[in-house]
């Protein structure tokens, strides 16, 4: 039988076939299915106008999230309101309700829901983070998510793999973060074009859950279908107490064939910064340094987990936000908000002027507080920079690392974080 890399297995698992190659078509068993909010009453509204009597056969698959809280206008809570029915009329038992919500995808990964050899999908491009658990998952539309409710089932065209290879020594102030944007810099936002991206090598085994989930949640910006991380003794270690049925890991054959295979090291990396409009525009932070801005935000998907506090709070400890700059923190779930306030994080930025808001997307994707004005400048720590992404389409977005976003608050500009530590 042909040698496959993971993505292949686990769709020619999840197909009930034994072999696939890149480009055949599968329909395959989802494990695995994310609602949250923002998209969900489209696919809810769809599906009752066309199939009003229809009865969900496998509730227990539906993973339903709240994640853009509280309600800021009569738009979302009308949106809230449908999901928490939708969760009422089928029975679906896993509907995370303000309190136990915050990033769709952060939650999917700390309840449970994204198990190594699994297909997992979501009503949002960037559940491609639950990769970094060994899964097949990927974003799909509001009418797809109808198919997958109705059948359990979905097709998948099964992508060529890339393979990136890292190595070396993480250097200070930098994280999961500056390897993705390096990356992304590197092979251009379509450099990884309907292809899976697997991410192994010694730095890889270094990095926490926390940094693998970043790296799997921005591969979307380079184009990718997939990101995956062989599960190891540190993925494990998560799961433990965590997953909600029996899982098995799938790793990749020995001789699997990757179109590509990419070697990085980042014993030289440095901290970086993507330019607004694209998350492909790529430069060290000393080529970046002096830029004005309003606004810093700490959260997202990308970087609002435990990790990342705690390397925002190294920098900013005994230092206070610029008087020209407001820094706006926003915990990824009610579990990273509890923990960084057992830690005294949410103190020492509450102690140096940031704003600390409940568990959600925040200002990503112009959702909740925080979104920008006319012409006004932000650093963020989210996944994306796209002109209007975080509020009026002259507004401008910076992306970076927590160290470098709270570093830049502090300075009200730009500033390389190394400056600071």
């Amino acid at each position: 039988m042909r040698p496959m890399t993971a993505t292949e297995k686990i769709l020619a698992r999840a197909s009930g076939i034994q072999e696939v190659r890149p480009g055949d078509t599968v329909d395959a068993q989802v494990n695995a299915a994310m609602l949250h909010e923002n998209v969900a009453w489209i696919t809810i509204q769809e599906l009752y106008a066309h199939f009003p009597e229809v009865t969900i056969p496998s509730p227990e698959r539906l993973v339903l999230i709240l994640d853009k809280i509280p309600a800021a206008n009569l738009k979302v809570a009308e949106c809230q309101k449908l999901l928490r029915e939708f969760a009422q009329r089928t029975g679906a038992p896993y509907f995370y309700e303000i309190g136990r919500g915050g990033v769709q995808h952060e939650v999917l990964v700390e309840e449970g829901h994204a198990l190594p050899g699994e297909v997992l999908v979501g009503s949002d491009s960037h559940t491609t983070m639950c990769g970094a658990l060994g899964c097949f998952a990927t974003g799909i539309g509001s009418t797809e998510m109808i198919g997958v409710m109705l059948t359990g089932t979905l097709w998948f065209r099964v992508p060529p793999t890339l393979q990136i290879v890292i190595q070396g020594k993480m250097p200070d102030c930098t994280n999961g973060k500056d390897i993705i944007l390096s990356l992304i810099g590197q092979m251009g936002t379509a450099g990884a074009l309907y292809k899976a991206v697997e991410f192994t090598g010694p730095t890889i085994t270094d990095l926490s859950v926390d940094s693998r989930m970043t790296l799997c949640t921005m591969v979307l910006e380079m184009g990718a279908k997939n990101g995956f991380i062989t599960p190891d003794e540190k993925t494990l270690a998560y799961l433990k107490g965590r997953g909600k049925r029996p899982f098995q890991v799938i790793s990749p054959d020995e001789n699997a064939h990757y179109e590509r295979i990419i070697p990085f090291d980042v014993n030289d990396l440095v901290p970086k910064v993507a330019l607004p409009p694209s998350p492909g525009k790529v430069v060290p932070v000393t080529q970046a340094v002096g830029e004005k801005i309003d606004q810093a935000f700490i959260g997202s998907c990308a970087e609002g987990r435990l990790e990342d506090l705690q390397l925002a709070a190294r920098v900013i400890k005994g230092r206070h936000v610029a008087p020209n700059c407001r820094l706006i923190i926003i915990p990824s779930s009610q579990r990273v908000y509890r923990d960084a306030l057992k830690e005294g994080l949410l103190e020492v930025f509450i102690d140096a002027g940031a704003v600390v808001g409940i568990p959600s997307c925040g200002p990503c994707g112009q959702f909740d507080k925080g979104v920008l004005a006319a012409r006004e400048r932000c650093i963020t720590t989210s996944p994306r920079n796209f002109v209007g992404r975080m509020g009026d389409p002259s507004s401008e977005v910076f992306l970076a690392n927590a160290a470098t976003t709270a570093a830049s608050a502090l300075q009200g500009s730009i500033a390389d974080p190394r400056e600071f530590v």
